[in-house]
């Protein structure tokens, strides 16, 4: 069990993670995939390796603000979890990697007879909405440069890395602020020696005193 790089699949018992195993299929995500739009069917369901996956929510049509962030601790597709076959969000990959994947109606088969599988996706669930909601709260009371060291050290948990690919672009998207506003909390933190950035890439120097720099926001999602 220790080799499985999911770890809400990790946490079940042996049995229950081996009758998933047939109808889990090895995939690699790519950066910047879409997996779900929202209002569409949703038509697998991934659990991410080193993967890291973005939900998204979309104001008219083209402005989008990062909610929650799904690495190797979830499930990409809770709302068929819970009875529901659209997707809320926009689902897009911010880290290339491995995952698994399973099919829709598979993962509805296996969910209905497995009561670990049940109890596993209802915590994954609290705290994914204990995520949103204190992500919603970060985005509307803290300044910039404390919310990207929040972000960043997120995206450290998820992918067990300090290094990772990233443009302004995307990072202007997940914290829902214009690209100078990225451009100069990033600088800002370079300065600091808490981190190297050049040309889309990112290294954290320095995680103790990043995790200074972050909010308290951090700690609550961390916990």
């Amino acid at each position: 069990m220790a080799a499985i790089a999911n770890s809400l699949l990790a946490a079940l018992p042996r049995k229950a993670y081996l009758r998933l195993l047939p109808g889990l299929v090895p995939v690699d995500l790519a950066f910047g995939k879409v997996l779900y739009e929202p209002g569409r069917a949703i038509r697998d369901v991934y659990f991410p390796g080193q993967s890291l996956v973005s939900l998204l929510t979309m104001v008219e049509g083209h402005l989008a603000l990062e909610v929650g962030l799904v690495g190797r601790d979830g499930m990409v597709g809770v709302p068929l979890a819970l009875g529901i076959d659209a997707s809320p969000v926009r689902a897009l990959v911010q880290g290339a990697g491995p995952a698994l994947r399973m099919n829709a109606a598979r993962f509805r088969r296996e969910l209905s007879r497995s009561p670990p599988l049940q109890r596993a996706l209802n915590r994954y669930v609290y705290a994914l909405m204990a995520q949103i909601s204190q992500t919603a709260g970060c985005n509307r009371f803290h300044v910039v440069q404390a919310r990207l060291a929040r972000w960043l050290l997120m995206t450290r948990d998820r992918v067990r890395s300090g290094e990772f690919r990233m443009t302004h672009e995307f990072l202007s998207h997940m914290l829902g602020v214009r690209r100078v506003g990225v451009t100069e909390a990033a600088s800002a933190l370079q300065r600091r020696k808490l981190i190297e950035y050049s040309r889309g890439n990112i290294r954290i120097l320095d995680h103790p005193g990043l995790e200074k720099a972050a909010c308290a926001c951090y700690e609550g999602i961390k916990d």
